[in-house]
């Protein structure tokens, strides 16, 4: 837990180098699923500051607006694009994607960061579980699906922001036994940013000219942690990070030339490559169960 709170933020930032972030993205162009609030809205802040084109891809029409409103008015930059879209629904992420390639010539850097905690079942009109939809489909169609206009683009890079909700295995092992037969929205979600890692090191090795990377932003209050886990919310709220601290890492693997010296396909916290197993008492899935599930005969590959 220690390891994902504000203080561990501000000891981890000591070695930050600044220059990193001191780049002007002018002439670059950024897509930012669910850029409306919490990290995402500070990622497509820090970056419009930079002066990059932002396209914030978002499903409520109303508060996307919103935010592309302050994030214009606060950095003064009018390349703010807002695209509705529900990442539940598969086959619209498809057409999105295809429409998107059509009307831009570039996209630099994808920035997958929507995701959806559910606390009970629900399925999208393909009838898909909505939240594999989003976290796991949704993420994986938009990606594969962007990957030529990505390649065609210089210096192109993938971003997924996989969030605390992988701690949460561990979290809640206690209360395994009494939740046995329910729907556990939290669990289900931890388990798709584990597929997210998986993803992301299965593209890295398709696709060696786009950097790859999936990053944990720590544990951050943002209305999504506040409405799926409201009583963990509470306890914890004095030490969690803010959605700027939340999304500093987004930014430095988004902007920054010190990220792409690194290895594609990565796991990273707190601007540090770590390993996606140890810290946070993952199991090793199989090289096979991966390629079953993001391979080119998975059924994640066959839906369209």
């Amino acid at each position: 837990m220690s390891v994902s709170c504000r203080n561990a933020f501000l000891s981890a930032s000591k070695r930050f180098v600044e220059k990193d972030l001191e780049v002007s993205m002018a002439g670059r162009a950024f897509m930012i699923t669910g850029a409306n609030s919490g990290i995402g809205k500070a990622t497509a802040m820090a970056i419009a500051k930079k002066g990059g084109t932002v396209h914030m891809v978002c499903r409520n029409k109303d508060k996307a607006e919103e935010a592309r409103a302050d994030i214009v008015k606060e950095t003064g930059n009018k390349e703010v694009y807002v695209h509705i879209l529900d990442l539940s629904e598969t086959k619209k992420v498809w057409e999105f994607a295809e429409g998107f390639k059509r009307k831009y010539k570039a996209l630099n850097v994808l920035i997958n960061n929507a995701g959806s905690i559910m606390s009970q079942r629900d399925v999208n009109t393909e009838g898909l579980e909505k939240s594999f939809a989003t976290n796991v489909l949704g993420v994986y169609i938009l990606t594969k699906s962007l990957i030529p206009l990505l390649e065609k683009s210089a210096d192109p890079r993938v971003i997924t922001v996989s969030s605390g909700g992988m701690l949460v295995q561990k979290l809640r092992t206690g209360n395994l036994q009494s939740e046995r037969g329910r729907y556990d929205g939290t669990m289900v979600y931890a388990q798709h940013k584990r597929q997210q890692v998986v993803m992301t090191e299965q593209l890295a090795k398709t696709h060696t000219n786009i950097h790859f990377s999936v990053m944990h932003p720590g544990w951050v209050d943002t209305p999504a942690v506040a409405n799926a886990m409201p009583d963990f919310h509470s306890s914890m709220k004095d030490s969690l990070r803010t959605p700027e601290q939340g999304a500093d890492t987004v930014v430095w693997l988004a902007v920054s030339e010190a990220a792409t010296t690194n290895p594609s396909g990565r796991f990273y916290q707190d601007r540090k490559m770590v390993s996606t197993h140890l810290p946070l008492a993952w199991t090793h899935s199989s090289a096979l169960e991966e390629q079953k599930l993001f391979g080119n005969r998975s059924p994640v590959h066959h839906r369209h």
